[in-house]
């Protein structure tokens, strides 16, 4: 008789297990539930807007929206402060550093097709980008040509085109782009700028981006991953890959779309990545996640002490070609 009863409770633990199961599920799915295009993560205002060429691509609005909740952190695990939209941090931040004559470098790399975005990409961080601050833009390109006729910038703001040979290949322009990072930085990088902020070129600016980007080294929380639990975040699990993360190591995952910092920080990054990256490829070992998993695997050594938190627009097909290819729309 106890053994009966014994067997009946299991199989009501069970069955209450199940339940929960399905209910936190259920929950989970409506939380991903695509709502529109409204800025994630406290934030209204979004600071990334899409771009592409549609040509019969199609473009699916999956941003989750989170709540400005009081027990929001304020900062990282580790101390460094947490920035997005017009929170505390950022309003501090953004009047230490107003006063100051700062010059800050933006770079991006257009190579191939993406020479289709870099006009649009320019005009609006004209408008958003640090606005009031010195900034020189920083063009790697195989196609000088996409600038002509030369585009109007305001005052204390300059364009320098940096040539580079053509990189066919999303792969391989993926790998080389730290390469080239690294030689710009280096030569002429190093000595005109104070801070330097690597971008992707096919998206634009829609709202201010300002002076609480600024610190030694900056880090974007990919917006997808933000508030999802450690085994969501797609590091690099094979061991032969320098890029390896173990299971116990890494607290968020970070994007390749827009990180930064003092330019002597990012010659560091952009070297040591180059060289992981080298390594790998003498090894014939491709990262799953191409760049952004040795960007992660750097910044998990060399943690970064200041992190924007943004929101996304993600790709209905990550993989199309340039020519459907749409950029993210994300926010602090």
């Amino acid at each position: 008789m106890n053994f009966y009863i014994h067997s009946h409770v299991l199989v009501f633990r069970f069955y209450l297990m199940l339940c929960d199961f399905w209910i936190n599920t259920k929950s989970l799915h409506k939380s991903l539930t695509p709502i529109g295009p409204v800025c994630p993560l406290l934030s209204p205002h979004p600071i990334f807007h899409a771009l592409g060429k549609d040509r019969g691509g199609m473009m699916t609005d999956m941003m989750v929206v989170r709540a400005a909740l009081p027990q929001t952190p304020m900062e990282t695990p580790w101390g460094a402060p947490l920035v997005w939209g017009d929170s505390r941090n950022s309003a501090w931040r953004r009047a230490k550093f107003a006063q100051r004559g700062i010059r800050t470098g933006l770079l991006v790399l257009v190579v191939g097709s993406y020479s289709h975005f870099i006009r649009r990409f320019l005009s609006s961080a004209e408008t958003y980008f640090l606005p009031g601050q010195m900034v020189t833009y920083y063009i790697l390109t195989d196609s000088p040509r996409s600038l002509e006729p030369p585009i109007e910038l305001g005052p204390e703001r300059q364009l320098k085109v940096l040539p580079v040979a053509e990189l066919p290949g999303w792969e391989r322009l993926a790998y080389r782009r730290m390469v080239l990072l690294a030689d710009a930085i280096r030569e002429p990088i190093s000595g005109e700028v104070e801070y330097l902020f690597c971008a992707d070129v096919d998206q634009e600016f829609v709202a201010p981006v300002g002076e609480e980007i600024l610190g030694d080294l900056v880090a974007t929380l990919h917006p997808e991953l933000y508030g999802m639990p450690r085994n969501a975040f797609p590091y690099e699990i094979e061991e032969v890959s320098s890029a390896y993360v173990e299971e116990d190591e890494g607290d968020y995952y970070y994007t390749s779309e827009l990180y930064g910092g003092l330019v002597s920080e990012m010659y560091r990054l952009a070297r040591a990545c180059s060289l992981l990256i080298l390594q790998d490829q003498s090894n014939r070992v491709v990262a799953r996640g191409l760049e952004e998993s040795y960007l992660n695997r750097y910044l998990i050594d060399h943690r970064p002490n200041l992190c924007a938190v943004t929101g996304v627009q993600v790709l209905l097909d990550k993989f199309k070609k340039v020519s459907n290819f749409h950029m993210k729309d994300c926010c602090f």
